[in-house]
């Protein structure tokens, strides 16, 4: 869980070890590197990434204005998709973890109130092999994905 809140979250998932799943991780990592991305003068938003969402994420959703999570797609448009997430009307909790729409279900069930507006950027990603580094493709769809991302934040400022 993230201390200070402020009005934009990006949570990426993926576990880096497994090959196009880092693709969530990756892109946070590049966002964070891109000064331009995040100017000082503008605090606006916080970086996060994790393996899976868990209903603990639930809690980093507090008093937010936009949530954006990325995680990589294994199947949909290529490079990636851009759009809002809504609650799942049923939750199913798993062990493995939860969707995005999953998680904001357990928001409005366990916090309660109006989930902040919550988008999802879902990389295509090819191959998931453990031990393997991000695919060609994957890589490709990551340039495009942080390119968009920059200039749609920067168009939002």
């Amino acid at each position: 869980m993230i201390e200070a809140t402020r009005g934009i979250l990006i949570l990426a998932c993926g576990n880096p070890s497994r090959g196009d799943d880092a693709l969530g991780p990756t892109l946070i990592e590049r966002l964070s590197a891109l000064p331009d991305a995040m100017p000082e003068a503008d605090q606006a938003f916080d970086l996060l990434t994790d393996f899976q969402l868990q209903i603990e994420h639930a809690l980093d959703l507090q008093g937010r204005e936009l949530v954006i999570f990325v995680d990589a797609a294994l199947a949909g448009p290529e490079p990636f998709a851009f759009g809002p997430v809504v609650p799942e009307p049923a939750l199913s909790i798993t062990t493995h973890a939860l969707s995005p729409g999953g998680l904001l279900r357990v928001y409005q069930e366990a916090i309660g109130g109006q989930a902040p507006d919550c988008r999802l950027l879902a990389i295509r990603g090819y191959d998931f092999e453990l031990g393997a580094g991000l695919s060609q493709g994957a890589a490709a769809n990551l340039l495009a994905a942080l390119a968009f991302l920059v200039d749609w934040r920067g168009r939002r400022a």
